[in-house]
């Protein structure tokens, strides 16, 4: 199973991937009680991929699912390691969740402007660049600018054939 719902015993782990050097430079860092109110709330669903040996590689977050507008947040993909496709396979995962069994209209994200290899991923699942949120984040003290960018459930399944 690529995918299966997190649980509030992921929590330690979830937090041990958001620090990561590498996941730390592009991911907000959210105190455990942050990821088990949102883990808890109606309003978004948490999941988590695992190794052949039970580690917590990758944890994805959802939220907006307690809205009317059918438009859902993907607000968190982390992975590690990067760079061997786990990322690609989640998310395909992800938008399937979101538009075939959330019943989305819409899927957003926000991402670092400098998040290049992101940006790559999502675009070439046909995400479509809505703007730029010019200094909407601090990271390292500093304001940074992220890309909005969203799918369309006509899109996905244009895509999807």
């Amino acid at each position: 199973m690529l995918l299966r719902p997190a649980t509030t015993e992921d929590i330690p782990a979830i937090l041990a991937l958001e620090r990561l050097p590498a996941s730390a430079q592009f991911v907000g860092q959210w105190t455990e009680g942050r990821h088990l109110a949102t883990l808890m709330s109606p309003d978004a669903c948490y999941y988590a991929s695992e190794s052949e040996n039970s580690d917590l590689r990758a944890y994805v977050i959802l939220r907006g699912l307690a809205e009317s507008s059918g438009s859902i947040e993907l607000k968190r993909l982390v992975v590690h390691p990067a760079g061997q496709g786990l990322g690609r396979r989640i998310l395909g995962e992800v938008l399937r969740i979101a538009f075939e069994e959330f019943h989305a209209h819409r899927v957003f994200l926000d991402v670092f402007d400098d998040n290049a290899r992101a940006i790559h991923l999502y675009s070439s699942f046909g995400f479509v660049e809505e703007g730029l949120m010019r200094e909407a984040a601090i990271r390292d003290g500093m304001y940074c600018s992220l890309r909005l960018m969203s799918l369309l459930e006509r899109e996905y399944a244009a895509r999807k054939g």
